[in-house]
C-alpha cells in the first residue's frame, strides 16, 4: 500500500475497549473517514480488519466506503480479496455495490473485470457509466469508449470531460473538439473548468490558434476563474499555437497567488519552444529571485532554450545549478537535452562523453539526441555507433534509419543510402508520412507530401507553381541534397517542391487576404530547403509565416527566421 500507515490501536478514542463494540454505523463512519485521507485505502482497510476482528458484520454501506478509496494498480490485489469477502457477504447483488465494485476496476486497471461486471449489472448509474469509458480510454480503446457514451442514457458534464479530456490524450484532438462543439447544444452540461482544461490541451496540440482564443472566450463569458491550473492550461495552448505574445499576456495577467511553479516552467517553456532563449533564461532567474523553486520540469524548458540557440556553456552551468543549487537529480529527460544541446553546437565528442558518464543506461531518448546532432555535423562514425545502439533497444525506430540514410544522401554516398533504405524494408520498418496542419476559418485542413485528396487540388498545384516560379526568379535553387532521394536532378527538385509544408502554404494562399498572417504545423522537422525557401516566400508575398515542427517554431518575416538558420 502506499503511504504511511498507522495503526489503529485499542487506545484509539474511537476504539476503546472498554466501551460496547462500536456497531457497524460507527465503523462505516471511520471507513469512510479512512477513505479520504491522506493514506486511503490502507487506513479504510485497517479499520475494516479491526471491524472484522470484533465480530461486527459488515452492511451494504461497508463495501462501497472501502472500495472507494482504491484508486491506483497498486490497490488491486486488495481490491480482489475484498470482491471475495462481498461474494460471502451476499450484498453481490446490490446496485449500489456492484457499481462501487465496477469503478474500483476501472480505476484500478483491470478493465476486463470491470467490462464483465458491468454486462451483469442491470442499471449502471451514472458514475458507472463515467468510470468504465474512461477505463477504455485510459486503455486507449476510443471506439469502445465512444460506443459507451453513445449508449449511455443520460449524461452529465463528467460524462462529456472524460470523453473530450480521454480523446485528446489518445491523440485524436480533432475528434475532441467536434464532441465539445456538439456538447454546447446539450442542456445540462455546461462546460466546466476541467472540460476547458480538455480542450485547451487539444487546441494547443494541434496547433488551432482560432480554436484555442473561442476557448479562451468562453471561459471569460461564463465567467471562470483563470486560477494556476486554467491559467497554465491557456499559457500552453498560446505558446504551442504560434502565439508567445498572447502567452505572455496570460502569464502577465494571472494572480501572483496563482502563479505556481508549472505556470513558470510553461511560460519558460513556452519562450524556449519559439527561440526566445533570452527571455526564458531570464524568466527563470526571475522565477528563482521571487523564491519560486523550480522543479524538473522548469529545467527541461531552459535546458531547451539553451539548446536551441546552441548556448552550450549556459547551457552547462545551468545543468550543473540543477544539483547544486537545488537538490534536483538530472532524470534521464535532462541528460538527453543536454546530449541534444552538445551535438547539435558541434560537439560531438563532448555529447558521447555524457552519455558514457550517465548514472543511467542511455535510452532511445538519449541515443536519438547523439544521432540527430552528430549527422548535422557530418560524424559519420558516431552516427552508425548510435544507430547501432538505438535500433538495439528500438528496432523499428524509422527516425533513426532515416536520419543514417539522410546523412550518407547528403554526402552523396547513395549505394550506403539505399542499403539503410533497404534495410528498413527488409525489416518492414516505415517512416511516417510527412503532414501540415492549417487552421483557416474555423476548420481543420491536413496534407500529406505530394496530396491531390482535395477538390481544389489542381488550383493548390498551380498556386505552388506560380510560388516556385516566382522563388527560382527571386534567386532561389532548390536544395537537392535534401530530396534525399536516388533520382536525378529534376526528379528531386520536383520531390522537394510538394513537401507537405509547401502544398499547405500554397492552399493558404488561395484561401487567404493578401498580408493575412500563415500559421502551419508539421509533425516532422522542417527540412532545409522548405526552410530556405519560406523565407524568401514571406518576403516575396509580405507574409508573416509561423511554422511550428516537432522540435520548434520558425517564424518567418522579412526573408529571415527567429531560429537564425539554427534548428
Amino acid at each position: 500500500m502506499r503511504g504511511t500507515v498507522k495503526l489503529i490501536s485499542s487506545s484509539h478514542p474511537s476504539l476503546n475497549l472498554s466501551h460496547p463494540t462500536p456497531d457497524c454505523f460507527v465503523w462505516n463512519t471511520l471507513i469512510k473517514a479512512g477513505g479520504t485521507s491522506a493514506t486511503t485505502a490502507a487506513a479504510a482497510l485497517l479499520v475494516y480488519i479491526r471491524m472484522r476482528r470484533h465480530s461486527v458484520s459488515p452492511d451494504l454501506y461497508t463495501f462501497p466506503f472501502l472500495l472507494q478509496s482504491f484508486s491506483t494498480p497498486s490497490h488491486l490485489p486488495s481490491g480482489r480479496r475484498l470482491h471475495g469477502h462481498l461474494l460471502l457477504s451476499g450484498f453481490i447483488s446490490d446496485a449500489f455495490v456492484q457499481n462501487s465494485l465496477i469503478n474500483m476496476y476501472s480505476t484500478c486497471g483491470d478493465l476486463e473485470e470491470a467490462q464483465k461486471l458491468f454486462g451483469e449489472v442491470p442499471r449502471p448509474d451514472l458514475p458507472t457509466w463515467n468510470s468504465i469509458i474512461k477505463a477504455h480510454l485510459r486503455r486507449g480503446a476510443i471506439e469502445a469508449a465512444a460506443q459507451l457514451f453513445e449508449e449511455m442514457p443520460e449524461r452529465n458534464v463528467v460524462s462529456w470531460t472524460c470523453m473530450i479530456d480521454g480523446l485528446a490524450k489518445c491523440g485524436d484532438d480533432r475528434r475532441a473538439l467536434e464532441l465539445f462543439r456538439e456538447m454546447q447544444g446539450m442542456c445540462g452540461a455546461a462546460p466546466n473548468e476541467f472540460t476547458m482544461s480538455a480542450v485547451l490541451s487539444a487546441c494547443g496540440r494541434l496547433g488551432a490558434l482560432e480554436h484555442g482564443k473561442w476557448a479562451h472566450a468562453f471561459i471569460r463569458r461564463r465567467c471562470m476563474r483563470v486560477d494556476a491550473v486554467l491559467g497554465t492550461c491557456l499559457i500552453d495552448m498560446y505558446a504551442k499555437c504560434g502565439s508567445i505574445e498572447r502567452a505572455s499576456q496570460v502569464f502577465d495577467a494571472m494572480d501572483a497567488r496563482d502563479r505556481d511553479v508549472p505556470a513558470w516552467s510553461a511560460m519558460i517553456a513556452g519562450l524556449a519552444l519559439h527561440g526566445r532563449t533570452g527571455e526564458s533564461v531570464a524568466l527563470f532567474d526571475q522565477m528563482v529571485a521571487r523564491g519560486v523553486t523550480p522543479n524538473g520540469v522548469t529545467f527541461l524548458g531552459v535546458l531547451c532554450a539553451c539548446a536551441h540557440a546552441g548556448r552550450a556553456e549556459q547551457g552547462a552551468a545551468l545543468f550543473r545549478r540543477m544539483s547544486v543549487d537545488f537538490g534536483i537529480s538530472p532524470s534521464i529527460q535532462h541528460y538527453g537535452c543536454m546530449v541534444d544541446l552538445y551535438a547539435r553546437a558541434g560537439l560531438v565528442r563532448r555529447a558521447l562523453e555524457l552519455v558514457e558518464s550517465m548514472p543511467m543506461e542511455p535510452d532511445v531518448l538519449i541515443w536519438g539526441a547523439l544521432l540527430s546532432g552528430s549527422s548535422l555535423h557530418g560524424a559519420v562514425g558516431t552516427c552508425e555507433f548510435s544507430l547501432t545502439k538505438l535500433i538495439a533497444l528500438e528496432p523499428l525506430n524509422s527516425g533513426a534509419y532515416v536520419l543514417l540514410s539522410n546523412l550518407y544522401a547528403k554526402l552523396g554516398r547513395w549505394p550506403a543510402a539505399r542499403q539503410v533504405r533497404g534495410l528498413m524494408e527488409a525489416r518492414g520498418v516505415r517512416k511516417p508520412p510527412g503532414c501540415s496542419l492549417v487552421e483557416l476559418g474555423g476548420t481543420i485542413y491536413e496534407f500529406s507530401a505530394g496530396d491531390d485528396a482535395y477538390p481544389e487540388s489542381d488550383q493548390i498545384r498551380r498556386m505552388l507553381g506560380e510560388m516556385m516560379r516566382r522563388l527560382r526568379e527571386a534567386g532561389y535553387v532548390a536544395n537537392t541534397g535534401e530530396a534525399l532521394l536516388d533520382l536525378d536532378e529534376e526528379g528531386r527538385e520536383a520531390a522537394l517542391a510538394l513537401h507537405s509544408e509547401k502544398l499547405a502554404l500554397a492552399f493558404c494562399f488561395l484561401k487567404t487576404e493578401p498580408g493575412t498572417p500563415l500559421r502551419v504545423v508539421k509533425n516532422l522537422r522542417m527540412c532545409g530547403d522548405c526552410h530556405a525557401a519560406f523565407k524568401l516566400v514571406a518576403e516575396l508575398y509580405e507574409r508573416e509565416i509561423v511554422v511550428r515542427d516537432c522540435s520548434r517554431f520558425h517564424h518567418f518575416s522579412c526573408g529571415l527566421c527567429s531560429c537564425g538558420d539554427y534548428w
